[in-house]
């Protein structure tokens, strides 16, 4: 189930959105607004929501958290953004890597 988390998860949130991955989290976070989705199967359809909500396309950027062992990754097809020189599914740019962290850790742990 998709939520948009704009404050520390409930348990019964992060149980929702882990069902689907058996206790992992596909997350497209919103680094200026501090924000998150998650809990969708793909990353474009949480991406999808967060746009519709009024971020920027810019400012979104998606990975996964394990429920079990804390562990983000920041590996999704949505973060090839060469415009941006991230030609990589995976989140190059430390500063935006250590926000991302950040943010799923405030709103996930």
């Amino acid at each position: 189930m998709n939520h948009i988390i704009t404050k520390k998860a409930s348990k019964a949130e992060l149980k929702e959105m882990a069902q689907h991955f058996q206790g992992y989290i596909k997350v497209v976070v919103d680094i200026e607004k501090e924000i998150l989705a998650g809990g969708a199967d793909r990353h474009v359809d949480e991406e999808k929501i967060l746009l519709d909500n009024g971020s920027k396309q810019e400012n979104l950027w998606g990975g996964g958290f394990d429920t079990t062992t804390a562990e983000i990754d920041y590996n999704s097809i949505i973060n090839l953004r060469p415009r941006q020189s991230n030609p990589s599914r995976e989140i190059l740019d430390a500063s935006i890597r250590n926000t991302f962290d950040t943010i799923v850790k405030k709103l996930l742990t």
